[in-house]
Parts: structure tokens; C-alpha cells; sequence
């Protein structure tokens, strides 16, 4: 029997469950589609995808989330999830907006037409 890892439908005690698991670098994105046995943590399911072979410059104490939204580790994962594996940012996007007030600038195109 086939299961198709992005129909969460595929379930059941003999099939697993399947989900993705998903990394972005800035130049290229990883989605990885797995059927993972019930009870699978967020955790166990980052390492049973083997992502961190195509991308070796994860952390090892990565954020993770479930489309988009930050949970813990031993979070368990269900049906039709996409597990993801965050980057940290390269500066803090308050910080960075303070310090632009300070010099009177702002983010984004300043010579933007507004008309």
C-alpha cells in the first residue's frame, strides 16, 4: 500500500501519520513530506526527516513550529503538519527600529512616491 504523505488522511495505527517538516535558508527552502508513527514528537520528527543532513548548519537547538507557530519540543505532531525549523534573526527588528529613529530614518524605501 502506497500513502501519500500530503493527504492527511493517510492515518491509522498501521500507517503512521503523515506530515512535512520544513527549513528555509535565504537562498533556498527544504519541505520534506514523512508518514511518522502516532505520538511522534515535534523533536523525533525533525530527526527522522533527516533534514539536518541538507542543511548542516542548523542548530542544534533550533525554535521549532507547527505552520508558523512556536511550540515546545516534546509537542506531539498530528496529521497534515508541517513542522518547522526557524532560523534566529540576524538582529532584533525593535532594536534596529530604535536605532533608526535615533538618526531620524526609517525602515523600508525612503523616497517611496506616495501618490
Amino acid at each position: 500500500m502506497t500513502i501519500d504523505a500530503r493527504d492527511p488522511d493517510a492515518t491509522g495505527p498501521a500507517n503512521g501519520i503523515a506530515i512535512e517538516v520544513a527549513y528555509a535558508e535565504p537562498q533556498r527552502q527544504t519541505v520534506l513530506a514523512l508518514v511518522v508513527p502516532s505520538g511522534t514528537t515535534v523533536e523525533q520528527a525533525v530527526e527522522l526527516s533527516g533534514i539536518r543532513s541538507t542543511h548542516p548548519g542548523i542548530a542544534p537547538d533550533a525554535t521549532l513550529g507547527i505552520h508558523g507557530r512556536v511550540v515546545a519540543r516534546d509537542a506531539a505532531v498530528q496529521a497534515g503538519d508541517r513542522v518547522e525549523l526557524y532560523r534566529p534573526l540576524p538582529a532584533d527588528p525593535k532594536d534596529v527600529r530604535r536605532k533608526l529613529a535615533r538618526e531620524g530614518r526609517t525602515m523600508g524605501r525612503a523616497n517611496r512616491d506616495r501618490s
